[in-house]
């Protein structure tokens, strides 16, 4: 009997070096692919059309292809050894023989990539990032900075989605305006007891309505949940005014992690994003010193959407018997992730804190036994 969470196999896509006929990779940062053996290079052609965004009304005429369960594997074909390797991706490397496998993403899922940022860095420009990075780690044990050094690089393109949308929302809330009274007080000092006044501050409350509308460009939300959002989004920003056509040749050689949060639900994550700055919005059309909104409905026009890939390095590594992550923009260099702390140099900065405050006491107190 068939395992239902493995799909059937299929060919995978790769590329033959003209010159020794290796398999050729991308090379990121250009527009060519390169044998890793001879280093000879092939140009990349023109995807021959320009990215678009598609009305969200057709998702309902979109069918729900059978593989389009998370966690459903595909089976990789290698047209080099013929071996197949079950993946959860779009693209991979050969477990045998190294080649880079590439699916073809329209036979087997529901949304096909529309665009996507190809890698900008290479694995030595995620060194060189990751250098900067430990180097500026304050606290970090001196044995971080060798990381960069003993540990590899894996490239992956991960999914994301983005919408567009023109908004139009109706609001309630309060403005609250400034206004001061003269407050008079008693005081007590030597026996004698006196008057006094002080100017206070109050706030004057009434009730505001409105409406407020915003054009949403291009509202990211990740398409995966097999990294927390919560980190990729310490990736931003990406260049998402820079994106090219989806073509196939961009992947190989690197891992393609196919989306698992639907556009549904991911649009449910951008209206909340949305919902962020349309209430900003609401807070300074109602104007004054304070501001509460109580209610906003918001109507969304126009609606839409696409898939893109973003290029990301990862690196895990261990140290001190913890697995820890690092994760490098592959596009910008930005590096975020977990490191570890040095208890020596805490204790030691501690210390140091601790005598130069010691000192300074003791100058100011030579300093008014003087006085």
């Amino acid at each position: 009997m068939s395992d239902p969470n493995i799909a059937g196999a299929a060919p995978a896509r790769s590329y033959p070096c003209q010159a020794c006929g290796a398999t050729l990779e991308y090379a990121p940062g250009t527009r060519v692919m390169r044998c890793p053996y001879c280093q000879h290079e092939q140009p990349i052609a023109h995807a021959g059309r320009e990215v678009r965004e598609h009305d969200y009304a057709e998702l309902a005429q979109l069918p729900i292809k059978p593989r389009q369960m998370a966690g459903t594997l595909h089976v990789f074909v290698c047209p080099g050894c013929h071996a197949r390797t079950e993946s959860d991706t779009l693209s991979e490397k050969c477990q045998f023989c190294g080649t880079p496998l590439v699916a073809e993403a329209g036979a087997t899922e529901r949304i096909v990539p529309e665009a996507m940022v190809p890698f900008g860095i290479d694995r030595n420009g995620a060194r060189d990032a990751l250098r900067r990075w430990t180097s500026s780690r304050w606290f970090a044990p001196s044995s971080l900075k060798k990381v960069t050094e003993a540990e590899t690089f894996k490239g992956s393109y991960l999914p994301y989605w983005t919408y567009d949308a023109d908004t139009v929302s109706d609001y309630t809330g309060q403005r609250g305006d400034y206004y001061w009274e003269t407050e008079t007080y008693t005081v007590t000092e030597n026996g004698q007891t006196r008057t006094e006044t002080r100017q206070v501050r109050k706030t004057r409350w009434r009730h505001a309505s409105g409406t407020v509308s915003r054009f949403f460009d291009d509202v990211l939300v990740t398409g995966t949940s097999r990294v927390a959002a919560r980190q990729l989004d310490k990736l931003t920003p990406w260049p998402l005014e820079r994106v090219i056509p989806y073509q196939e040749e961009y992947l190989a050689g690197f891992q393609t992690v196919r989306y698992d949060i639907e556009p549904e639900s991911g649009l449910e994550l951008a209206k909340q994003k949305m919902a962020e700055v349309i209430e900003d919005d609401c807070r300074h059309d109602i104007g004054g010193d304070e501001q509460r909104v109580s209610w906003v409905d918001t109507r969304y026009f126009d609606l839409t959407f696409k898939l893109v890939l973003l290029p990301v390095w990862f690196l895990t590594y261990l140290h001190g018997g913890k697995t820890l992550q690092v994760m490098v923009n592959a596009h910008t260099g930005e590096v975020i992730g977990q490191r570890p702390y040095s208890a020596a140099k805490i204790t030691a900065a501690v210390l140091a804190a601790l005598t130069v405050i010691a000192v300074i006491a003791v100058i100011i107190f030579k300093a008014q036994a003087g006085g």
